[in-house]
């Protein structure tokens, strides 16, 4: 993976820097745990809807503490074998961290929101396409623009670059980010993925999603599932207006530069793409 900084240096930008769980979340926990028998299906439904947590909670069920014959990615599933006091300690221990203030509340609003929608419509395409891997394609839209909010809090100039990036008709985000930080969200966001133990499928398309072109242009032979989680997660994207909410733009410009690659390989039409795009709708999703 193909970088200006290195592993040591990212790490040192990264140090004490975590994504704060979003408010509202941190609310309807404390109010289930409050309640005499708290439902551990509603905490895990909670904490899903969550980067930061859904993130502590994979990281810790993944760590040689538990020393699982193979990596965990249904949230879901974490939660259950985390168990309710493991569960409390990591709601309460990020409830301490995270005391925001208004201005961070309101810069994150974007971020949060799309990831949440962007997971839920990877999961659903999954299902309407019948791809086995619905669990990780929804903890990849999940995690898949993590370093934004690292970004924003390490560079003050961070959100009028994304926002620059996303509106230029040539779509040269990550080219753009590297001239100005000497990083992208994209490999911020691969190194934070890897550490919460995310599967090494997923992370190397967190590492260049927004380098679609480069991914096909260079497909390894025989490697159909990296390019299937690609191609799930830009349809995704692009169903979610992600280029509005993060970007502020009036068009999906890299859709426009990468759509046909992924329709392509997924084998599906612009027919069955808006037919894929309507049975979310009818789901709620990609409405924000």
């Amino acid at each position: 993976m193909s970088s200006s900084m290195n592993e040591q240096q990212l790490k040192r930008i990264l140090q004490g820097i975590s994504i704060p769980p979003q408010p509202q979340i941190m609310v309807d926990l404390h109010m289930e745990q409050a309640m005499p028998d708290p439902d551990m299906a509603r905490i895990s439904q909670i904490i899903s809807q969550d980067v930061g947590l859904s993130a502590a909670v994979l990281k810790l069920v993944n760590s040689a503490a538990f020393n699982l014959p193979r990596k965990i990615t249904s949230i879901q599933q974490a939660v259950m074998i985390l168990g309710t006091n493991s569960i409390t300690n990591i709601i309460n221990g990020l409830a301490v961290k995270s005391e925001l203030s208004d201005d961070t509340i309101q810069s994150l609003h974007g971020f949060w929101d799309t990831a949440v929608d962007v997971a839920a419509i990877s999961s659903s395409i999954a299902n309407q396409l019948k791809f086995k891997y619905k669990d990780e394609c929804y903890a990849l839209g999940l995690f898949h623009n993590a370093g934004i909010p690292l970004m924003m809090k390490r560079f003050k100039e961070y959100d009028l670059v994304l926002k620059k990036g996303y509106q230029d008709p040539e779509f040269n985000l990550t080219n753009m980010e590297n001239d100005a930080f000497k990083t992208n969200h994209s490999v911020v966001g691969y190194y934070l993925a890897k550490s919460w133990g995310v599967p090494k499928s997923c992370c190397a398309v967190i590492a260049k999603h927004h380098r679609v072109d480069y991914l096909f242009s260079h497909r390894v032979p025989g490697d159909k599932i990296s390019l299937s989680f690609v191609s799930i997660l830009k349809m995704a994207e692009h169903i979610a207006s992600v280029y509005r909410h993060l970007g502020h733009a009036q068009e999906d410009y890299e859709w426009q530069k990468i759509g046909h690659y992924v329709l392509d390989h997924l084998e599906i039409s612009e027919y069955d793409f808006e037919g894929i795009i309507e049975v979310c709708h009818e789901q709620g999703l990609g409405t924000i």
